[in-house]
């Protein structure tokens, strides 16, 4: 039994199908942490498949490395400084206020009719730098702002507001899940920047623009009552907060409250919209002009070492946040100590998500050692599927089956890399298969999702309501975005 599950195609298939059916049983019945269970069916299908112990955990005499180390410490060599200063990048943004500023000045242009697109543009922008839950948590009150003044429901404006944060999330650097794809898969960033783009924005005007202005008028979701009650309170005592009920950015809130609560107000002044824009704007023209240069300009130009240097993603990130410490930070009166205090703290979330991220790279290690990703690929191949379908597919049912993006990401990137990297595939290619696991890993937040129930609790949604409208929406948003790479995978 043990020599037809180490060196038949059906046994390594058959060892693949019940190492993934382990993996959610302890992750969704066990309720095992992720990354611990990731590396418990890693070591269960390496010992099952006879990799040596020595190849596997290494021994303290032996200078090689084992695979424990090389799945975990290989990409997150590649990720972690590019995580940890994007997290950095967007605390600081969050701290200076610009959520307010972006919203209140998107609010103005578009005016009354058009204020769910301008949630809507204010998430995706808002959501580059930013992660989702921060965005929805910094974003709630200006949502509530807007339906207030529109008297209209909450789901008018809360949806734009969310695609956009989820689209961003999903396709573009620096958040985890894309660069974890690119990391395992060995894509250059800046090409991941153009595919997400031309497939995220899309996909954010169908699901955000499109399906949120359908179902805002058809589903009917009131403010939360202690937004209200704390509105009324406030009026009554003389201190309710105008600067965006009357499209004033002069003075936004940069402690706004989160999920209808209240929080020390602290008043400092506001950045510009051309700042918060340039500031974001910084990292991926950086990234991009290396990944242009690279193609554009021939190998002996000068100009070439100094884009890639520049435009490593590392170095890029560096230097953006220096610059947002400097004119969002020091120049506006926070001291070193205070921005020491919020990169420390914007830090701390992060330390699950690269542990996931690590142990699903040990877990396609270890696939790719044993020969069960050969396997798989072999049999993906002959069964005809394009790769960025299959990929696709397999993420959708990891997301769907327990919920993390981040866990459906990693995995399905182990099953489908030694697929990749046989396949000859481009840089455009890979960088569209990359989005293609992203896609697959937001389809249909459902009741397994923490996703799924910050949504519901900030904007006052039963479950059933939150069903028919974010639910929907990140089906829209993940298909919609597959349907892009898929149709520009037809012409690169």
């Amino acid at each position: 039994m043990i020599d037809w599950l180490q060196h038949t195609t059906p046994g390594l298939l058959t060892l693949a199908i019940v190492s993934v059916a382990v993996l959610l049983v302890l992750i969704i019945t066990v309720k095992l942490e992720p990354f611990i269970a990731l590396i418990v069916v890693s070591v269960a299908v390496a010992l099952v498949a006879g990799v040596p112990i020595a190849d596997l955990v290494g021994t303290p005499i032996s200078s090689s490395k084992s695979l424990l180390e090389t799945g975990f410490g290989g990409i997150l060599g590649h990720i972690a400084p590019i995580i940890g200063l994007g997290t950095v990048l967007g605390a600081i943004m969050e701290r200076s206020g610009g959520a307010d500023v972006l919203a209140s000045r998107l609010l103005r242009l578009f005016g009354p009719k058009g204020a769910p697109l301008a949630m809507g543009l204010t998430g995706l922008i808002f959501g580059i730098p930013v992660f989702f839950d921060i965005g929805i948590f910094v974003l709630a009150p200006l949502v509530y702002v807007a339906a207030k003044r529109g008297g209209r429901s909450l789901v008018l404006y809360a949806l734009p507001m969310l695609a956009g944060l989820s689209m961003t999330h999903a396709f573009l650097p620096p958040h985890p899940g894309p660069v974890a794809a690119a990391g395992l898969l060995h894509v250059d960033l800046g090409w991941l920047i153009i595919m997400g783009l031309a497939c995220g924005i899309p996909a954010f005007l169908v699901s955000g623009v499109w399906w949120g202005s359908y179902i805002g008028n058809r589903v009917f979701v009131a403010l939360p009552a202690d937004v209200v009650a704390a509105d009324e309170q406030a009026e009554r005592d003389g201190t309710v907060d105008k600067a965006i009920e009357e499209d004033d950015p002069a003075e936004p809130d940069t402690d706004a409250p989160t999920g209808g609560g209240t929080a020390t107000r602290t008043r400092v002044t506001p950045p510009s919209v051309g700042l918060i824009s340039t500031i974001i704007l910084v990292p991926l023209v950086l990234i991009l002009g290396a990944t242009v240069g690279s193609v554009a300009l021939p190998k002996e130009s000068g100009a070439q070492p100094v884009l890639t240097f520049l435009g490593t993603p590392a170095i890029a990130l560096t230097i953006a946040v220096l610059i947002a410490m400097y004119v969002l930070g020091t120049r506006r009166g926070i001291t070193v100590t205070e921005l020491g205090r919020i990169t420390g703290e914007s830090l701390r979330p992060i330390g699950m998500i690269l542990l996931v991220v690590g142990a699903g790279a040990f877990f396609g290690a270890v696939l790719k050692a044993t020969k069960v990703g050969d396997a798989l690929a072999g049999s993906m191949t002959a069964g005809g599927l394009p790769i960025i379908l299959s990929a696709y597919l397999i993420s959708c049912a990891l997301r769907l089956a327990q919920g993390s993006a981040t866990v459906a990401i990693v995995t399905t990137a182990g099953i489908i890399e030694p697929i990749v990297s046989a396949g000859g595939y481009s840089q455009a290619q890979i960088a569209l298969i990359v989005i293609a696991v992203s896609a697959g890993s937001i389809v249909a937040s459902h009741v397994n999702d923490g996703g799924f129930w910050i949504v519901a609790k900030y904007f006052n949604m039963s479950v059933k309501d939150t069903l028919k409208t974010w639910t929907v929406l990140e089906t829209i948003l993940s298909v919609v975005g597959f349907a892009m790479a898929g149709l520009i995978w037809l012409v690169v």
